[in-house]
């Protein structure tokens, strides 16, 4: 068994409080979770309002698979109109 965690550091553009960050990453959070089946979430710069860094694990048996379903998932991210890819990278554990 593999598992493969990816750091992602995301710049929020024009969002003014908190509130308004947490309802970007939440939603954030939840499309990756409904859409590649993987654990997310904001591991850092919560009391910050235009940045967010946020950890992705995928399991697998291959790591071929795992770097493909991260890839995915940064991909998906880089598409987002509300956020703005600063930083990423995989690791396979």
């Amino acid at each position: 068994m593999l598992a493969g965690l990816c750091s992602i550091e995301l710049h929020l553009e024009g969002v003014t409080s908190l509130k308004e960050k947490r309802r970007i990453i939440k939603s954030l959070i939840q499309r990756i979770h409904n859409r590649f089946n993987v654990s997310v979430a904001e591991v850092e710069y919560q009391d910050y309002w235009q940045r967010a860094k946020l950890g992705v694990a995928c399991v697998s048996n291959e790591s071929k698979h795992i770097c493909h379903v991260l890839q995915q998932v940064v991909n998906f991210i880089n598409r987002c109109p509300e956020v703005d890819l600063a930083d990423y990278s995989i690791e396979i554990l």
